[in-house]
């Protein structure tokens, strides 16, 4: 049964959580904004005291790549990169669009299951970082970053399935998008929320190359952006 460590600082929220199949042995969150390079360090370190408290070992470090902050999936990364070195395992990276449609399917029993997610992360401006998943995590569109309009994702809507946006950019959304069909979920992911991902790519083998890896940022950094490109 594999341990995993995951590590969620795409967002304002800095988070940890101790996952062993299926369930979380640990977990710490700061909600008090972009603290991570203060934060990240300390909360490992508890996760590591508590695995050795219960004579455990970690076998995976998993890490929430982006897109999202600038900084904070530099702070994770690194991180997680400096983890895996050090204790000789494997890296994990989960895309964050994919860990907010993971978060919406677990979020309600009353899903029939051909409900569309569409992701989105707050950017500058009307900027959001999105793309659209169906419940199997099956890429509708292409991901990247957009600039809402009234006609953004006219046609999913016209569907007539349920829309489930989720994330910190759904709030500048739903003042130009007209989704009757749509349910509005302002969240931001957490490293919980990691866990499935993470041991599916753990069970599959998925691993990523410490050496090599780098955040999916989806664009270049711009000096000043908001908290999907620059902060």
């Amino acid at each position: 049964m594999a341990i995993i460590l995951n590590i969620e600082t795409s967002a304002k929220i800095c988070s940890v959580a101790l996952s062993e199949e299926g369930q979380i042995l640990y977990q710490l969150e700061d909600h008090e904004g972009q603290n991570h390079a203060v934060k990240l360090a300390p909360f490992v370190q508890k996760c590591m005291d508590q695995l050795k408290a219960h004579g455990k070992k970690l076998d995976a470090v998993a890490v929430s790549n982006g897109p999202g902050s600038y900084t904070g999936l530099r702070i994770g990364l690194s991180m997680a990169k400096g983890l895996c070195f050090g204790l000789d395992i494997p890296l994990i990276t989960v895309s964050t669009l994919e860990v907010l449609v993971v978060k919406a399917m677990f979020r309600s029993w009353d899903n029939q299951g051909d409900e569309i997610v569409i992701p989105m992360i707050d950017a500058r401006r009307m900027e959001v970082f999105t793309g659209a998943y169906d419940m199997g995590l099956y890429e509708l569109t292409k991901t990247g970053p957009m600039i809402l309009d009234a006609d953004s994702y006219k046609d999913l809507i016209a569907s007539g399935k349920k829309i489930i946006f989720i994330g910190d950019g759904v709030e500048k959304a739903q003042k130009v998008i007209d989704a009757p069909n749509a349910e509005w979920v302002n969240v931001m992911p957490v490293a919980r929320d990691m866990m499935a991902l993470s041991e599916k790519c753990y069970r599959e083998g998925r691993f990523a190359d410490p050496a090599y890896s780098v955040p999916g940022y989806l664009k270049e950094w711009q000096p000043g952006g908001g908290a999907a490109t620059g902060k």
